[in-house]
């Protein structure tokens, strides 16, 4: 009956803005889903909607009614009609797989809430009149004895974007593969928790005792070729013993504790359970997508993954950090012109759209380049070297400057740097 009374109340006032401006799509108008086609296709082509007179001769046996209720309860009441018949499909595929299996029941539950979330007419925020509230987040930020964003690790690259922010904060790291995208991952995670956080690392290709020891590498550049293999080490039984008595967490996860299936919902129960106040994801395709429907492309897929995380990072109010493939073509480009761009971040641009900041990486003969590609609230564009002992997990920065691009300067520094390395192994 609703979907009735609003296409009547369209046709009575010749007013489109009901459809327009909600956003309303024929999924709304179960059993009159052609009147309502037909109505919006004559007014995209003529610019009007089409009068009692020219619609009847379309639907004879449309019932014309008039309708004198406001607008809000229209779609008040439409929306709740369409969440009913949703949930209704939901609650009978869930029966049907309970049947056989009580795991697959709840997972598919799960996906689906975020479909079934009760819609209203969307009314927005007054910036005006609520300038007030804006101006009180402004002096927390300012005075708050605990700064709103945590430090990367880099220090020049916090010069530049300020760090990863405490909310609302969706960091990319993309290059191709063996560029140093999980390192960089484990370097910033590392950081976060010695000045104090409670960290998240996602590692679905590594297990927690690999990161562990490029953790340990991060810390007190031990060989990481040495823990890996079971070389002597001096000190790094001290070094076990002083971690063994701290009780702040850095979690390690792998999709075997989420089932063989990393969704957005298990990850905020992963993130309020250990009370994490950053999550880093060392692979973005290897994360599923809750949203998706048959016909999904793998663009699709990761969009709407890139769009859920950004969302969680904003109600979980901490930065999440996600490792990124960037496509062939992006080979060619940092040959040509350094780091990738955004368009060849690996089957989405999506991705980049939903992130807050974008950092390309690379590893060239100057040492691992930073590209920033984007930053959502700052300057992008810039680049930072750094000459890297992956084996100790040493980062050295190098400036920037016209004689900073010279290959004689370049070698002539990277020998300085290497030197000044004990082991001079695997710079970068």
């Amino acid at each position: 009956m609703i979907s009735l009374q609003i296409l009547n109340k369209i046709i009575n006032t010749q007013d489109m803005q009901l459809i327009t401006k909600n956003a309303l799509t024929e999924e709304y108008f179960q059993g009159y889903e052609t009147e309502f086609q037909y109505i919006k296709e004559h007014f995209e082509r003529y610019g009007k909607v089409p009068d009692r007179a020219t619609f009847l001769s379309k639907f004879t046996e449309f019932n014309l009614i008039d309708v004198d209720e406001p607008d809000k309860y229209l779609l008040d009441t439409l929306y709740e009609e369409h969440l009913y018949y949703k949930s209704v499909e939901v609650v009978q595929k869930v029966a049907d797989l309970l049947k056989t299996n009580a795991n697959d029941a709840v997972e598919y539950l799960h996906s689906q809430l975020p479909n079934l979330e009760i819609a209203a007419t969307a009314e927005g925020t007054d910036i005006i009149s609520g300038a007030q509230e804006r101006y009180q987040v402004y002096k927390d930020k300012m005075n708050s004895e605990n700064p709103w964003y945590i430090t990367t690790g880099f220090e020049e690259l916090d010069s530049i974007v300020h760090g990863w922010a405490k909310g609302e904060e969706l960091v990319v790291l993309f290059a191709r593969t063996g560029q140093g995208k999980s390192w960089v991952l484990a370097k910033t995670l590392t950081h976060a928790w010695q000045i104090g956080s409670r960290v998240g690392y996602i590692s679905p290709e590594m297990s927690p005792t690999k990161i562990g020891y490029r953790v340990d590498t991060l810390m007190k550049n031990f060989s990481n070729n040495n823990l890996v293999w079971g070389r002597e080490e001096p000190n790094y039984d001290k070094h076990i013993e002083e971690l063994s008595k701290q009780e702040r967490p850095f979690v390690v996860a792998t999709p075997l504790d989420f089932q063989k299936k990393i969704t957005i919902t298990k990850l905020k129960h992963f993130c309020q359970t250990n009370k994490l106040d950053i999550l880093g994801i060392d692979g973005i395709t290897y994360l599923t997508d809750e949203r998706y429907k048959k016909g999904d492309n793998k663009t699709i897929t990761l969009t709407n993954i890139s769009e859920d995380l950004s969302s969680l990072s904003i109600e979980l109010g901490i930065p999440i950090i996600v490792v990124v493939q960037s496509n062939r073509g992006g080979v060619k480009d940092a040959d040509a012109d350094g780091t990738p761009e955004l368009e060849s971040i690996r089957d989405s641009d999506g991705i980049a759209h939903n992130a807050t900041k974008v950092i390309a990486l690379r590893q060239t003969g100057a040492g691992l380049e930073f590209g920033i590609k984007k930053h959502r609230d700052g300057k992008t564009g810039g680049k930072l070297i750094y000459y890297w002992d992956i084996d100790r997990g040493k980062f050295n920065y190098i400036p920037s400057g016209e004689d900073a691009v010279r290959p004689e300067t370049r070698q002539k520094k990277a020998t300085e740097i290497k030197d000044s390395f004990k082991d001079g192994t695997d710079v970068f």
